[in-house]
């Protein structure tokens, strides 16, 4: 009897759109909500009479959740990733919707540390779904992930501001009937999705076990979001400080702020797709050097040349996401959602750690020299792209 030759052939997994599409979405809901802070921040101030410096530790209570990013990747390498994605909008919504009907500092405290606990858990697991439902595009799923959160950065503060000019702050807490909608909503689009899981091995596996499977990764990858961490820091927080400063404009300074986050979000679009074509490393030493380099001529130019610099970074700088993504997910063995632990965590305590240390350099020396000197340090990370393993 013949063979039949073609029986034993293996089907690619293929890319799954309407399950990329519905997490990303669910990533736009849930971090508009994880925006409401800062539009909402004077008004608490005034609310409950705040100093400055409670006002900006309310914040850092917000972000702390992030140091456990591994022990939350490594419970959700255990479980279904899905109910921890599907819970996330709504238990995100819930605290920052009730913000304005905190009753004192203390309340306000909680709100936010549960709000932080929420992020943490839809950031970390949230990536590994999106790899799995991409099949062989990765990148291509990453880009699009991303992109809701980009988004979110927008259209946050635009509906914080919107809800309290309808409702005023005490009555701020209807508008999370969005987010528990999304959580119902989600769980009905991802609830046939099973994930691949060998709960025998990771169960017995340490943090530390992890780690050491992953340490030829994530070292380099620690140092290229440090140098990254320098550009990202002095773009993302002073710019508008440094265009005041530069043309005394402050239309010009916002509107700065807003074209580098435009042309971020169209290089998270289009860089996880590249890399899946170019290669991983490929793509990130075109952004390390596109960056840097539009930094440094954006500084030290004027006019449109300076708003054209300003175009190539937002692209380039924001660009990497995406694809650092994509290579944790294809590196991470049997330990997807652990390895995305450590990945957030080492990028919230370079991204925190940087910011501090370039507004003191810019006390010193001045935002046009500290501007200089981020761009010059960003090159450091073209090295440690080139010791990264290799992709698919």
């Amino acid at each position: 009897m013949p063979e039949k030759t073609g029986a034993l052939k293996l089907e690619k997994p293929k890319f799954k759109t309407a399950g990329v599409l519905a997490i990303a979405a669910a990533h736009l809901i849930h971090d508009v909500y994880s925006a409401f802070l800062a539009p909402l921040l004077p008004l608490l101030i005034e609310k409950l009479s705040l100093s400055l410096t409670q006002a900006g530790f309310l914040s850092t209570v917000m972000q702390l959740p992030a140091l456990l990013n591994p022990l939350i990747g490594k419970l959700a390498d255990r479980a279904s990733v899905r109910y921890f994605i599907i819970l996330a909008p709504a238990t995100t919504a819930v605290p920052m919707s009730l913000l304005g009907v905190a009753p004192n500092y203390g309340t306000l405290l909680i709100l936010l540390f549960a709000a932080g606990i929420s992020t943490s858990v839809f950031h970390v697991p949230a990536p590994v779904m999106v790899a799995r439902l991409s099949g062989m595009r990765k990148g291509r799923g990453m880009s699009i992930f991303m992109t809701g959160g980009e988004l979110a950065r927008a259209i946050g503060p635009l509906s914080a501001v919107a809800a309290v000019s309808i409702f005023g702050l005490p009555g701020l807490y209807p508008v999370m009937v969005v987010g528990l909608l999304s959580s119902l909503w989600l769980s009905w689009v991802i609830k046939d999705d099973r994930p691949r899981r060998n709960p025998g091995d990771r169960s017995r596996s340490s943090l530390r076990d992890s780690w050491r499977l992953l340490k030829s990764l994530m070292l380099p990858l620690s140092a290229i979001l440090v140098f990254r961490g320098f550009m990202h820091g002095a773009m993302a927080t002073f710019l508008p400080t440094f265009i005041k400063a530069e043309t005394g404009n402050i239309w010009l300074a916002g509107s700065a702020l807003t074209v580098f986050e435009i042309f971020g979000v169209a290089g998270v679009i289009l860089s996880g797709s590249l890399s899946d074509f170019l290669g991983r490393r490929n793509t990130l030493l075109v952004s390390l050097i596109g960056a840097p380099m539009g930094m440094l001529a954006f500084t030290l130019t004027a006019g449109w040349l300076r708003a054209a610099m300003l175009m190539l970074t937002g692209f380039t700088l924001l660009s990497t996401t995406p694809v650092m993504l994509a290579l944790v997910q294809e590196q991470a063995q049997d330990r997807p959602a652990a390895a995305n632990g450590f990945f957030m965590m080492i990028s919230f305590l370079a991204r925190s750690a940087i910011v501090v240390v370039i507004g003191y350099a810019a006390d010193l020396a001045g935002l046009r020299t500290t501007y200089i000197l981020s761009a010059v340090l960003g090159l450091g990370a073209i090295p440690f792209v080139l010791m990264l393993p290799r992709g698919r």
